[in-house]
């Protein structure tokens, strides 16, 4: 993997060595390497009122979407220097699950209340043959890499990068053809499936191919926010309509080929896909794994990937935090949101108490408590 690319000039000054906030990107890469001992990271969510309101997220709006990714990262980088909790301050390029469909034809409706979304661009397996993938430089994520060069020269080569929105291959190739014909190519077509797949692999590979080479490495994910110093992190939603079978005819072997090009794997996934664990845990190269299911559906799966990966399966709350060691399995890798907490003294408090309760665990016996 290439290093930071410095940028020819700085507007600002990059983040302070004295911050903490290498220090942070360094216990990231300890608590995600393989094998690492078990333990916990965490985020502190406190809302900020005062935060500026997101603009709509339409390449026309770039010049407002810039203001608020710099404001949004300025707010983080001053929350970093009181507040000792994992994050790492980031330049957020929020987008919606549309942009690497959009740039193989898919047309895009983008409501002034919600998130832009794809349309399908082809109705049949017989209309493969027309998607083409374009060149990055003049495809419509090209405004992506000119407002991350104005953020990255801002910001300095130190800063890091939010991603924008990844989807795997084949859940892009399930927006590009309508999605009942997805599902019956599956299996009848399966030739004109990984076609359309292996497009999407190829422009997704392209785009981070160069986004690494110019911004480095190391990244915030898209969702949820944990920082990787390598690696791909995406949602793979389409998995939870399909079987075991077809999942490892289609999905499992691009999963771990990404991982392996880029260094590991965090995986999103909404999907009821329980079915679909075993092989899962098994995937190479998997770091963090996401599930956004209910409590039960994540205490299960803190027991059943404990050992081999680090997991983030949604929020907990400051209300008992004497309790949460031990509570989870001792193998244990989690990545903590803390949740109800309203102000600054809270967070400080609920950060202290996190610290210590890390500083007098043993490793094999750290744990936190699950979603209450």
């Amino acid at each position: 993997m290439t290093s930071r690319v410095a940028s020819p000039s700085s507007s600002a000054p990059a983040v302070s060595p004295d911050s903490g906030i290498a220090a942070r990107q360094l216990r990231w890469a300890e608590f995600l390497r393989p094998h690492a001992s078990p333990g916990f990271m965490f985020l502190i969510r406190l809302a900020m009122p005062d935060a500026p309101a997101r603009p709509d997220l339409w390449p026309e709006n770039r010049r407002e979407r810039i203001e608020w990714i710099w404001q949004d990262y300025e707010t983080h980088r001053a929350r970093a220097t009181w507040l000792d909790d994992d994050l790492v301050p980031s330049l957020n390029m929020l987008t919606g699950t549309e942009i690497f469909a959009e740039a193989l034809g898919c047309t895009v409706h983008r409501p002034a209340d919600n998130m832009p979304f794809a349309q399908p661009f082809i109705n049949s397996v017989a209309e493969v043959g027309k998607v083409r993938v374009p060149e990055l430089s003049s495809s419509t994520l090209a405004y992506l890499f000119d407002m991350a060069d104005e953020l990255s020269r801002r910001a300095g080569p130190a800063a890091v990068f939010r991603m924008v929105d990844i989807q795997s291959p084949m859940d892009i190739a399930a927006l590009v053809l309508e999605k009942s014909a997805f599902f019956e190519a599956l299996i009848e077509a399966p030739a004109a499936v990984l076609e359309l797949a292996d497009q999407a692999r190829q422009l997704l590979t392209a785009f981070l191919d160069e986004w690494f080479r110019r911004y480095g490495s190391g990244f915030v994910a898209h969702y949820p926010d944990y920082y990787m110093s390598q690696g791909i992190t995406l949602s793979e939603d389409e998995i939870g309509g399909v079987s075991a079978d077809l999942f490892a005819k289609y999905f499992r072997p691009e999963l771990e080929s990404l991982a392996a090009r880029y260094g590991g794997l965090g995986l999103h996934c909404c999907a009821n896909a329980r079915h679909q664990w075993p092989q899962l845990r098994e995937l190479r190269g998997l770091r963090v794994l996401n599930i956004c299911r209910p409590r039960d559906v994540a205490v299960a799966a803190y027991e059943y990937f404990s050992d081999v990966t680090a997991q983030m399966h949604g929020a907990v709350t400051d209300d008992a935090l004497e309790t949460w060691p031990g509570d989870y399995p001792p193998k244990s890798r989690v990545i903590l949101e803390v949740s109800g907490i309203t102000n600054r003294l809270e967070a400080e408090q609920a950060a202290v108490k996190l610290r210590k309760i890390q500083a007098r665990q043993p490793a094999s016996a750290q744990g936190v408590e699950v979603c209450r």
